[in-house]
């Protein structure tokens, strides 16, 4: 039996594959929906800052890997700074351990179907007994599903 290295979570959004995008790239949307956020051009090679009021996270090594607008963006993932304990003090010593871990990767794949877009994101590259996919396990789940109702409620409020 193999041990998992990887997270993958697939949602249907009544939205669309623009609308989705933004709300995942644009700070102002992503900070709503996901409770972070992240500022970047975008483009493949770029960095991005992780912002995590009252962190602003970033690091050379915080790279755009992928992207391709509305459909598809990848990114390493951010750096476990100390002062996330600080933000996080519940899951202090689990921060701790994560830090020691090497960078792992996310892949947002977004693809319309019908009047909804299926998004999967996949979080992969951690080693085995991995202390960061257990929290990011416990964590994607609530903010793809506040992301889903974000965008869903905008949707029916027009």
């Amino acid at each position: 039996m193999s041990e998992t290295t990887g997270f993958v979570y697939t949602t249907y959004i009544r939205t669309t594959p623009e609308r989705l995008w933004e709300a995942i790239t644009n700070p102002e949307f992503s900070r709503q929906y996901m409770g972070h956020a992240m500022i970047s051009d975008w483009q493949q090679g770029s960095t991005y800052t992780w912002v995590e009021p009252p962190l602003d996270i970033a690091n050379p090594e915080q790279v755009i890997l992928e992207s391709e607008p509305y459909q598809r963006l990848s990114f390493t993932f951010h750096t476990f700074v100390p002062e996330l304990a600080e933000v996080h003090p519940q899951l202090s010593v689990q921060l701790a351990k994560a830090a020691t871990e090497p960078r792992s990767r996310v892949t947002f794949e977004l693809e319309p179907d019908g009047d909804q877009v299926k998004l999967t994101v996949t979080h992969d590259g951690f080693p085995p007994n991995s202390v960061v996919l257990e929290l990011v396990s416990g964590g994607w789940p609530r903010k793809l599903a506040d992301l889903k109702s974000g965008l869903e409620s905008v949707l029916l409020a027009r």
